[in-house]
């Protein structure tokens, strides 16, 4: 870094620290945070608005995920939800299976995909998440911050409020608020509930599903608070996510990054040819920042990769003749002169363990039963010899309805052939996700053991869908 920029540099974080002489306080020569001014008071930011081109694609994305998070609840898949996490009754329905506590092995498998991505998108395009897809930027830059910008007189434009709020814009603004609010934790609500159980508790008193409504009121107060009060300071203080990055990324990484050896020494003004860099100092790029960095000193954590500073930059080198690009996507090694490779240790491992754990879940999804079933000893004797010379076994079937339909269940023997099986009650008939501890009887002749104490069988249940599965168990006798 050259010795303009870092003088600059220090000139910019000794202004934003800038406190009482009287106060006890000792001066910082650098930024603890962005947002964090030097009496320890809050910086509050009001970025300006660059549209370029970037702009233009992140508001077609951030529509367009915003869409897709309302209607998602709505959706079905052979009649269940496309998403559903019914915590209260241990369930997660995605795309039209459903999974349960038993599921543990098909739960991870699909959460370490999911993790195994994360890592490969950053190792490629670095934080392009937080920038592009995350929830806390999608609706604080393209639905809290333009609600500000209307009632502060700034819309389409940003930057600084024109007029300061008198109590009935405040008023007002906090209402938009809270029914945004509202809405984003209705919504946030049916991904546990259910859009058609949640229709039913909007037409309810809070005293009939208080729960529900305790959660619905959180959620609202915690959207609130987060996107009127604690802003960009979620992705910088709260969110892991940003500290991750220097495990996750890498010199051949692409981040938003400023070209310091075609920008330096900055100047003021006309530029004369060969003597000075291209950048003019006009602070277009730390404007734009909706985190309050300056892209110019370099990766940051707090940098989530929004692109408002390429915009800006770019529109400003357009307007004094020069190239664009001085604040772009490329990776450090690009910027100093290195080949730029997208295939390296990172991006062949991580697609490979993508591959593995996604194959593993869809092969195990495939093979997943629309029932599970167990057989287990009855409690008390292991067996009995009738009076006519036949061997009874008790034993208890564990039967689970996987479906979403009432079904009927039967069973047969395989092994031993010469047993015989019947439930000791009516042919069960399981609702709905329903579970039931069955009892059966088994007979068999006395020989069948042949002193060995115990042998090997297999019984056959059935649904009414002629789904089903064989299941293995232990049979006593003398």
């Amino acid at each position: 870094m050259s010795g303009t920029q870092s003088s600059d540099s220090s000139a910019a974080n000794r202004a934003l620290n800038v406190i009482d002489p009287h106060s006890p306080l000792l001066p910082s020569d650098e930024m603890v945070l962005p947002t964090l001014q030097g009496d320890g008071k809050r910086r509050w930011l009001n970025p300006a608005l660059a549209k370029g081109k970037y702009w233009q694609r992140r508001r077609f994305l951030a529509y367009a995920l915003i869409a897709f998070f309302v209607t998602l609840p709505h959706l079905r898949i052979g009649g269940k939800p496309i998403v559903l996490i019914d915590i209260v009754a241990r369930e997660f329905t995605f795309f039209g299976h459903t999974f349960y506590p038993t599921d543990t092995d098909l739960l991870l498998l699909l959460l370490l995909s999911v993790f195994f991505t994360v890592m490969f998108i950053t190792a490629v395009g670095g934080r392009l998440w937080c920038g592009w897809g995350c929830p806390q930027t999608v609706y604080l830059e393209f639905l809290f911050r333009p609600i500000d910008r209307i009632f502060a007189g700034t819309a389409g434009k940003g930057g600084k409020p024109k007029k300061s709020l008198n109590t009935l814009l405040q008023t007002a603004r906090f209402i938009v608020y809270l029914i945004c609010s509202l809405f984003l934790a209705h919504t946030f609500l049916s991904y546990f509930v259910g859009t058609d159980r949640l229709a039913q508790w909007m037409q309810m008193t809070p005293k009939q599903h208080p729960m529900a409504f305790g959660v619905m009121a959180a959620a609202t107060f915690g959207l609130m608070y987060n996107f009127m009060f604690f802003r960009e300071q979620l992705c910088m203080v709260a969110c892991p996510y940003g500290r991750f990055q220097s495990v996750m990324l890498d010199r051949k990484s692409l981040i938003v990054t400023y070209d310091i050896h075609r920008g330096e020494p900055r100047h003021k003004g006309k530029s004369v040819q060969g003597a000075q860099g291209d950048c003019i100092n006009c602070g277009h790029c730390t404007a734009v920042c909706p985190t309050g960095i300056d892209i110019r000193n370099g990766l940051q954590m707090e940098c989530i990769h929004c692109t408002q500073c390429i915009d800006a930059c770019d529109d400003v080198m357009r307007r004094i003749k020069k190239p664009e690009g001085l604040i772009r996507y490329s990776s450090q090694d690009a910027l100093d002169g290195k080949t730029h490779s997208w295939l390296r240790a990172r991006t062949l491992i991580y697609p490979m363990l993508i591959l593995t754990t996604a194959t593993l879940f869809l092969v195990m999804l495939s093979t997943k039963f629309s029932f599970d079933a167990k057989i287990i000893p009855s409690p008390g004797v292991p067996y009995t010899v009738l009076a006519s010379r036949t061997l009874q076994n008790n034993f208890r079937v564990r039967l689970t309805n996987r479906t979403s339909i009432m079904e009927k269940y039967t069973i047969e023997m395989l092994e031993p052939a010469t047993a015989v099986v019947h439930w000791s009650d009516v042919q069960p008939e399981l609702g709905p996700n329903e579970s039931k501890l069955l009892p059966i009887v088994i007979t068999a002749p006395v020989g069948l053991t042949a002193g060995k104490g115990n042998i090997k069988a297999v019984a056959k249940i059935t649904d009414s869908a002629s789904n089903s599965r064989l299941v293995t168990f232990r049979m006593s006798g003398p």
